[in-house]
C-alpha cells in the first residue's frame, strides 16, 4: 500500500464514526483505532521516508474570537507538517546537535528531523530551500499526522 493511500485512509477514518478499523493486504496490515480525537495507527510493514507537506499559515481569526487575538500580527511563512504519526526527534541522537535550528537556511533534500514510528526512524527532508523561522514541537514529543512541525520562509 502506498503512503498516499494510507494518508487518505487516515483522513477518511478520522472523519468517520468508526472507532477501529483493520485492513490486510498480502504482507501488509494496517490497524487504526481512535483514542480521543486523533486516530492511533499501527502497521506491520516498514514505513518509508515520506515527503514533507508544506501548507500556508492560516491567519484568519475564528468567528467570535476576542478582539485581542485579531490585533496580533499575522505570522509569516509556511508550515511544514508531519507526514505521519510518530515521535519527533530534532537530532540523530541525544548527544548530537539538532538537524536544524531557528535561523538556519535549509536546502532541498536536507534532513529537518526524525519521526520514529514503530521503532523505525524516518528522516523528514525539506521539499524546497527555506529558512527556519520557528520549531513548533519539542524533542521527544509525540506528533499526529499533519501536525505543524516547522514554520519556514521559502527561499
Amino acid at each position: 500500500m502506498k503512503f498516499e493511500e494510507i494518508k487518505e485512509l487516515m483522513k477518511l477514518f478520522a472523519k468517520s464514526k468508526l472507532d477501529r478499523i483493520r485492513i490486510q493486504q498480502k504482507d501488509f496490515e494496517l490497524e487504526m483505532e481512535k483514542e480521543g480525537e486523533a486516530p492511533a495507527v499501527t502497521a506491520t510493514a516498514p514505513v518509508a521516508t515520506a515527503p514533507v507537506s508544506a501548507t500556508p499559515v492560516q491567519t484568519a481569526s475564528a468567528t467570535g474570537a476576542p478582539a485581542a487575538e485579531e490585533s496580533k500580527p499575522a505570522l509569516e511563512g509556511e508550515l511544514i507538517t508531519s507526514p505521519m504519526v510518530g515521535t519527533f526527534y530534532a537530532a540523530p541522537s541525544p548527544d548530537s546537535p539538532p538537524f536544524v535550528q531557528v535561523g538556519d537556511t535549509v536546502r532541498k533534500g536536507q534532513t529537518l528531523c526524525i519521526l520514529e514510528a514503530m521503532k523505525i526512524m524516518n528522516e523528514v527532508e525539506a521539499e524546497f530551500d527555506c529558512k527556519i523561522l520557528e520549531v513548533l514541537v519539542q524533542d521527544g514529543e509525540p506528533v499526529e499526522y499533519d501536525k505543524p512541525l516547522f514554520r519556514v520562509e521559502r527561499l
